[in-house]
Formats: structure tokens, sequence, C-alpha cells
């Protein structure tokens, strides 16, 4: 949204709607899942911040990070230190942060640094920096997974003692990693790389990060931007796509898509009760995290639901200021959406 973040309550019958950490950029997002109520939230320039109260008040967290670009925040699904799960952040730089007390103290793993690609890393709007786009962890092995933008997917597995580089044929730009509960091993990478490079818009590993695998077929456009599993079937996804960054971001160029995939069959674009693509800009996509078949897709043309699995779309009725819908490129590039099971809340 326009440098803020925007709570949506779903009301019986309408959205209430409220912003919170005005003009502190806000990027990134998370809930820890053994507390739903806990959120954490990363800015651009303006440090790390959290919530106990599912968003409707914050504090800032975090000023032992010697870093104030947050990129990217997660909470394990495994770890869990007395009620709380452990913290993950990243930033600018390439820097990766945990906490293992709900946020009050951090640690960073400085191994990362010494990493032999760690050099070649670069983000191509700023290419004298670099930073921690995504991080994962597989539930079924505690593995962890971090992007980096641009250059590298790394892991660690024995909870960040010693990371793995990056090799090649692995993701050089995803944008997002996703692994899945039912699938252990796999990871999910939905990259830029396939701009440059055909067939590795979508990569999959069926080994932890050993190998990977092209995951394309069917995609017409080649920019990825977001990506999103079935909670039930990790064989069912979607991922929202444009030619390029340029029709990505730029909303008078911008021009995106939403493919959906099932099991072998190839991506299929959908579009029925979503925007016509031109002018609308890529799209956040989320999950419903208490039934399976509905998801979201935000973009500068509203908050859209499907509840047959991402066949189907339609518009919700949220009565949006104009300014949430102006969407400036560089922070549409940097943007996130988070739905969530306490109190409905969006």
């Amino acid at each position: 949204m326009s440098e803020e973040l925007i709570v949506l309550d779903e009301l019986k019958t309408k959205y209430k709607l409220l912003s919170h950490l005005e003009v502190l950029n806000p990027v990134c997002i998370a809930n820890d899942p053994f507390m739903p109520n806990r959120l954490y939230c990363g800015t651009d320039g303006h440090g790390l911040w959290m919530s106990d109260d599912g968003g409707d008040s914050w504090k800032r967290i975090g000023e032992d990070i010697p870093e104030s670009i947050f990129t990217s925040v997660f909470v394990s699904p495994t770890r869990k230190n007395g009620d709380y799960g452990t913290v993950y952040a990243g930033t600018d730089r390439s820097a990766l942060f945990y906490s293992i007390d709900a946020g009050q103290s951090w640690s960073e793993w400085e191994e990362i640094k010494a990493l032999p690609s760690y050099s070649r890393w670069s983000f191509p709007p700023n290419p004298q920096t670099h930073n921690v786009r995504m991080i994962a962890e597989d539930s079924s092995n505690g593995n962890i997974y971090a992007s980096i933008e641009a250059g590298a997917v790394i892991r660690t597995q024995n909870g960040g003692e010693h990371w793995l580089d990056t090799k090649e044929g692995n993701p050089l730009d995803a944008h997002i990693l996703l692994t899945h509960p039912k699938a252990p091993n796999r990871i999910y990478a939905a990259c830029s790389d396939g701009v440059d490079q055909p067939g590795r818009s979508v990569l999959l590993s069926h080994d932890g990060g050993e190998t990977w695998v092209h995951f394309s077929d069917g995609l017409e456009h080649r920019y990825m931007l977001s990506m999103v599993v079935s909670k039930d079937d990790p064989d069912m996804m979607l991922v929202s796509a444009s030619a390029g960054a340029i029709n990505a971001y730029d909303p008078s160029v911008a021009e995106s898509y939403i493919y959906r995939k099932e099991k072998d069959q190839p991506w299929k674009k959908v579009e029925q009760g979503l925007p016509v693509a031109k002018g609308t800009m890529i799209s956040n996509l989320a999950a419903d995290p208490n039934d399976y078949n509905t998801f979201y897709a935000l973009n500068n043309r509203g908050l859209f639901r499907s509840s047959d699995r991402g066949k189907t779309w339609h518009a919700l009725s949220v009565d949006w200021d104009k300014r949430h819908l102006q969407h400036a490129p560089q922070r549409r590039h940097r943007s996130a959406l988070l739905v969530m099971d306490w109190k409905g809340e969006l």
C-alpha cells in the first residue's frame, strides 16, 4: 500500500479499514503461528515493529540490530521458545538476524557475509547493495532457506550453525520461497530469472535445495512476484506474473496476470472476476488460513477473493481511500499481503 500498513477487519456486512505505521514505509509482515495475535513488520528505513493485538497497536523492537532497512521477516513454525516462535529478520546488505525471546534481543548469522558468493550479490535497481528477499523453513526437518535479491538461495541444515552457499542452477532472484508441510524437502521459488533465462520463472527443488528443476510450462509471462500453494494440496498453486519488471510495477505500462497450476497440468491463466490485465500492477497473493479453497489477490485495482481454489474471483467491497490504490513502483515491488485467522482480519 501507500507507505503504510492497512488492517482490514471483515465484519458481517462490511470491512473496517484502519491505517498504521504511516510514513514508516512498511514492506514485510509475518505473524507467529504459535501466538497468532503477535505480528512483526519490517520497514524501509524505520526498523522493525511488533504488535500483540493483531495490528491494532505497534511498538518498535530490535533496536540492537545495526540496520534500519528490513526486507523480510518470518516466524518459525517448528522452533518455539516459551509461548512464541523463533523470529528471523532479513535486512539490506543481506544480513540475517534471529531472536529466540519473542523479539526482545537479536543475534546475527555472521557466516552469511563470509560465503564465497557474497561479493557477487547485487540488487539491479541499486547495484551497490542487495538484500534478504525471503525466508522459509521446512517444518518436516527445520531446514532454513533464504533468497538473496539478487544472486543466491542459501540454506542451513542445522539451525544456522553452518550455512551452505548457493551453487550453479540455484535461483538467482527468487521473489518468493515456499515450503509445504505435506511435501518434505520441497522448495518452491517464484523468480525473475525467467525473463533472461526462459523456463526459470518458477523453479522447484525436491531435495532440500540440492538441485532445482524448471516448473514453468504454460507461463506466457516470465516475471514472477508472488506465489501461494494450497495448504491441503502441495500440487495446487497460483502465481502472479508480468512480462517484466516495468510491466509489473509502472502503472503507466502495467499489465499483469494470475496463473494457476494443478498437479502435472501446465500453468493456466485465470481471468474470470479479475480486473483487465492492462493497467493492473502485479498482485500480492495469500491463502486463507482456515478455508483451503479461498485465496486473495491485492493490486492497484483493489482486493480480490477466490472461493474455488483460484479458478474465479470477485472484488471485495472495501471503501479504499484513493491513495491506497496509487502505488509507487518502488513500493509495489516491496509490499506484502497477510491473511490472519485472528479476529478475521486481513
